[in-house]
């Protein structure tokens, strides 16, 4: 039988220390809900199957997902969902009126698509532990201020609680990719309300416009996405420079520059 070729990007975990060391880091499982993100060839859901009270792996791969479902037939807390991660709804997966994990090696090409899919549900989520290639990491990781601060980090910060882990070798994976991969361990907790923002939605799409462009000082940004140059220069609070850019800001001074410009 010839063996199964790599699909979508895929570069599955072969490091048995590794696996173990990010199944270990979701800590006690034993009756939570996890979700699996691309579990691949079921490096991670071996260690998963035995220890959660709820695993469901969602896959896409036409081959790999019918190989889990059939490898775990006889476990009652296992399924798979054959279905793209960003066409799923995470919601629907979690028992109402609880809060469910989530573990996974994030394809490299939508890490940002499927972060941003996951804060959408954070209010049915407690943490994640994931991995992603290190240069994006270091970006989520990056305070304000540090030249790789910028939308993903800010978006981060805001939904949550971010903690470095660890960094993986290419050797750690087959086929080897050729970057890094760092594990990332994110603990849900939205920060609207900290933030005295009423309309998180408003205040996403505002982080949005005032990181368009990271060349552009954020008043710029701001007048391009439709603010007058007028209210801008009325509510400017005294606390932020009129040049700075959006990079240099902290959560709490966008917060207080969106509530003045409401």
């Amino acid at each position: 039988m010839p063996k199964h070729k790599p699909k979508l990007g895929q570069n599955f975990l072969v490091d048995d220390n590794a696996r173990h060391r990010i199944a270990d880091a979701l800590g006690e499982i034993s009756q939570r809900t996890v979700l699996e993100i691309g579990p691949g060839k079921g490096a991670i859901t071996d260690i998963l199957a035995g220890r959660a009270g709820n695993l469901i792996a969602i896959e896409l791969d036409n081959e790999l997902a019918p190989a889990l479902a059939a490898r775990y037939a006889g476990r009652e807390n296992f399924r798979v969902v054959h279905q793209d991660i960003l066409e799923t709804d995470l919601a629907s997966l979690i028992p109402p009126g609880e809060t469910a994990d989530v573990i996974g090696n994030l394809p490299y090409y939508i890490t940002s698509d499927i972060l941003l899919h996951l804060f959408a549900a954070a209010g049915h989520l407690n943490r994640a532990v994931v991995m992603m290639q290190r240069e994006v990491a270091e970006r989520i990781a990056a305070t304000p201020g540090h030249r790789e601060y910028g939308l993903l980090s800010a978006t981060s910060q805001l939904y949550c609680r971010v903690e470095n882990l660890f960094t993986l070798p290419p050797a750690a994976f087959s086929p080897p990719p050729e970057v890094h991969s760092t594990v990332l361990r994110f603990h849900f907790a939205p920060r609207f309300v900290g933030l005295g923002i009423d309309d998180p939605v408003a205040f996403d799409r505002f982080l949005k416009q005032s990181f368009a462009q990271k060349r552009k000082t954020l008043s710029n940004n701001l007048r391009s996405a439709g603010y007058e140059s007028t209210l801008l220069a009325a509510v400017w609070p005294a606390e932020i420079s009129p040049q700075a850019r959006a990079e240099a800001l902290t959560l709490e001074q966008m917060a207080l520059l969106f509530r003045a410009l409401r």
